[in-house]
């Protein structure tokens, strides 16, 4: 299996954030992964693209970055099953999908990252989650040493989370999956931006759309480095959402089906004047809120640091307090930024 050592992965984050690995691993077979069972007892991280991971410091664990590539189409007379390998680019996989007449991802154009990392966050944008479409995935796990199915259910999905980044956190690799779209397609057009579109609109249209609108608010993270939305929107309950909406009410929001109301972290970044706030490099982006950046050769911590500042000025305002959905790491894994109450 190929390996290096003393490596840098400054070119593998998109916060190009310079950082060392004592050696990096690029798995290509289920068998080459049975080999690394001594380096999955120890501290590791699964590195795909790179581009929801903060190093927050100068050394990071081991690194496993996966090398499984290949698409494969089935279909019914209902039905088309596609079957991506992990390492396959998860924007890439939508355009192949679109240029097949398979529709359905046509929302989620433009999200970078790899298919394997897609389910771990459950991937959404403009109404859409990966999870809507999963019918299985493929699971090697550490500890059997063999690959697994698990079915939609069984991953757990919710927003911006499963059972991967939970139960199954660094307990194995997901190497494929397996989505399934229904021929009887119909447009998702209800968020803003969408909604101009005609009804008679095809998935092209629809993705064409949304790489226009992902482009006009969000930086090329080659030119500014970045990892998209740094946070999650929140969820408030209805009491807390009633007193705020009375504060603000200009206030966006999503009803949720469990009660709750999802709220735009970015309006409410916005709203507490941090657009365009610098903080040793980094910055809060000047055009949307949501992303934090590196502008000039910050280190990880500099971003941390950054996003801890505008998580304690968002609850300060609002009483709210914000989650990152980057993945920060550390030389002895996973850290996470404390809960603000």
């Amino acid at each position: 299996m190929k390996s290096q050592q003393q490596f840098s992965l400054q070119k593998h984050n998109s916060f190009a954030i310079t950082a060392t690995t004592p050696v990096i691993y690029y798995p290509k077979t289920i068998q080459e992964l049975k080999s690394l069972t001594t380096v999955t007892k120890g501290i590791f991280y699964i590195l795909g693209e790179g581009s929801n991971t903060l190093f927050v410091e100068d050394i990071t664990p081991v690194i496993i970055n996966p090398d499984f590539l290949g698409i494969n189409i089935s279909e019914t007379n209902d039905y088309y099953e596609v079957s991506a390998a992990c390492s396959e680019n998860w924007h890439d996989l939508v355009c192949f999908c679109i240029k097949k007449g398979i529709n359905g991802l046509e929302n989620l154009a433009l999200i970078p990252g790899s298919v394997g990392a897609a389910p771990v966050q459950n991937i959404g944008a403009y109404g859409v989650e990966i999870a809507d479409f999963i019918e299985s995935v493929t699971w090697f796990d550490f500890g059997k040493n063999k690959s697994v199915q698990l079915t939609r259910q069984e991953c757990q999905f919710e927003y911006r989370n499963s059972i991967f980044k939970q139960n199954l956190k660094n307990k194995g690799i997901i190497t494929n999956v397996t989505l399934r779209f229904i021929k009887k397609w119909q447009a998702k057009l209800s968020y803003q931006g969408l909604n101009r579109l005609s009804e008679n609109c095809n998935a092209l249209d629809i993705m064409n759309a949304v790489i226009e609108l992902r482009n006009s608010k969000l930086p090329d993270p080659k030119i500014i480095p970045n990892a998209g939305s740094f946070f999650k929107n929140p969820e408030v309950c209805s009491d807390q959402f009633n007193l705020l909406k009375d504060r603000f009410p200009e206030l966006p929001f999503y009803p949720q089906k469990n009660g709750n109301v999802k709220l735009a972290a970015g309006w409410l970044i916005e709203k507490a004047n941090l657009k365009g706030y610098q903080m040793n490099g980094a910055a809060v982006h000047n055009k949307q809120a949501l992303v934090l950046t590196n502008i000039e050769s910050a280190k990880g911590e500099d971003i941390k640091n950054l996003a801890i500042y505008v998580q304690k000025t968002i609850f300060d305002n609002f009483g709210i307090s914000l989650q990152p959905e980057v993945r920060m790491i550390a030389e002895q894994g996973e850290v996470f930024l404390k809960e603000i109450h």
